[in-house]
């Protein structure tokens, strides 16, 4: 009976260090997404600032542009997520945060838009869009346990607070693209890099029989 109950408490233990095990693997995170709406917001901010100056198109053309785009982005993401769900055997606990994460983001950020397009300035709008980036980063680097996202959510909120008083759009559109290269471009690259090496490090594991 002792031999089983140590059985038993070994069993326990190991099952425990999988899920350790797995909790880790879960959390690796290649960048790519955080470095593609990155360098499409400061993109966006950047051609919107030329466009002021030469008056090329309308002021929000390239804003536009960004939604048409996002919203595509987000169809296709959608279907792909439910054509995995559909093969996903087992759920994990740090996937199902991500995903409601990012419906909370994607709404916070709906709601935002509206009241940009019903009364409230882009001059405050935008500074409100900074400051729920910056949330969105904080809890990602946080979860994750990834610095470089947590300094970056810290930044984004800086910028933001800076935004709030600035009575230019060209300087609120500056502020906005630094924000992107601060909280997403930057941590997204040191992602999509330490990414890199551990799936080299694990191949070169798998190759040696490690």
């Amino acid at each position: 009976m002792q031999q089983k109950d140590e059985l038993t408490e070994h069993e326990s233990l190991r099952i425990i260090q999988q899920m350790i095990d797995t909790a880790k693997q879960e959390q690796k995170d290649d960048g790519k997404g955080w470095i593609i709406w990155g360098w499409m917001l400061f993109a966006a901010s950047i051609l919107t600032v030329i466009n002021i100056r030469f008056h090329w198109f309308q002021t929000f053309f390239f804003w536009n542009l960004l939604g048409v785009a996002t919203l595509v982005i987000f169809i296709v993401e959608l279907i792909r997520d439910f054509a995995i769900k559909k093969n996903e055997k087992v759920k994990t606990y740090t996937g199902a945060i991500f995903k409601k994460l990012n419906i909370g983001f994607f709404i916070c950020l709906f709601f935002i838009i509206v009241a940009m397009n019903v009364g409230v300035h882009p001059y405050k709008g935008f500074p409100l869009l900074m400051s729920l980036y910056g949330f969105w980063i904080l809890i990602y680097g946080a979860i994750l346990d990834f610095k470089p996202s947590v300094i970056g959510a810290f930044i984004t909120w800086v910028l933001a607070f800076v935004a709030l008083f600035q009575s230019s759009f060209e300087v609120v559109m500056l502020l906005h693209a630094a924000a992107a290269l601060c909280g997403y471009i930057i941590p997204g690259h040191i992602a999509n890099k330490k990414f890199k090496e551990l799936t080299a490090g694990k191949s070169l594991n798998k190759n040696i029989g490690v």
